[in-house]
């Protein structure tokens, strides 16, 4: 198994690092690690070796310096072949409010990173995947979008147009790499505990541990699903927000609390 994963030194990207070293430990397992911060990668990385013997590739960068994730998944390549699966899990969040001029900055970091940040990431495997499945091996992209991003919601328009834009792009991804037969996975989590939900001072129905979630995630991907929101619960929720009218959503999400806005510097 070889699996490659942005967004890796925190939060969703770190708990299935670690769900997918359980999981296949001691089976020729290879991790590719990606994230900003370099010492919680090499701490994650000697972790998950010591403890699961798998073997891990750490790449410091950030999703949104397309050549320099060229240059990680090449070498990625160059040394154990083209991964099984790649997952697009690096994200930020932030409130967000368009007649604040200053935060005109946080919304195309949002957008960069969670929209640019997956075509950055899939961009350099897709035709070294393309040639590993037609010689039989498996081969699965997979994004992490989110709930927020059925409806948009007041305080967090960055991060529900960029979750919004990645379901949408993810979709058309899948259409086109069906001929490449390459998988597609898109899922939209509701609310996880992570550090990004950490600083949420609302409440947050079907709050979710990361390590429960990263392995209700594996299951899905495993299953290949296409398109797939968890808790089951938030999937309720996805489905009803999709069929309120915008006079009713208006009256409903007018005074909702706002994401705490924070530095994404």
């Amino acid at each position: 198994m070889k699996v490659f994963i942005t967004g890796a030194s925190s939060g969703i990207g770190e708990a299935l690092a670690y769900e997918y070293a359980k999981r296949y430990q001691n089976q020729d397992t290879i991790i590719g690690l990606v994230a900003r911060r370099s010492q919680h990668l090499h701490a994650l990385k000697q972790t998950l070796e010591s403890c699961y013997q798998v073997k891990c590739a750490i790449y410091p960068l950030d999703v949104r310096d397309s050549v320099t994730l060229v240059d990680a998944a090449n070498n990625f390549i160059q040394q154990y072949g083209a991964p099984n699966i790649v997952i697009g899990s690096a994200g930020v969040s932030s409130g967000t409010l368009t007649e604040n001029a200053e935060d005109t900055n946080a919304f195309q970091a949002v957008m960069d990173i969670n929209v640019m940040g997956l075509v950055n990431t899939f961009q350099p495997f897709i035709h070294a995947m393309h040639s590993a499945a037609n010689s039989g091996q498996a081969a699965q992209l997979v994004g992490i979008a989110s709930v927020a991003g059925i409806r948009g919601l007041p305080g967090a328009g960055a991060y529900s147009a960029s979750k919004a834009a990645a379901i949408a792009y993810l979709e058309s991804l899948r259409v086109e790499m069906l001929h490449h037969n390459i998988a597609v996975t898109t899922i939209a989590p509701g609310y996880i505990r992570t550090p990004m939900t950490d600083i949420n001072t609302y409440n947050m129905p079907f709050l979710m541990d990361a390590d429960i979630a990263a392995h209700k995630f594996v299951n899905a991907i495993e299953r290949k699903k296409r398109f797939v929101v968890i808790p089951w619960q938030m999937g309720w929720v996805a489905r009803l927000m999709r069929l309120i009218p915008p006079v009713l959503w208006d009256l409903l999400a007018k005074n909702a609390p706002h994401k705490p806005r924070i530095n994404l510097e």
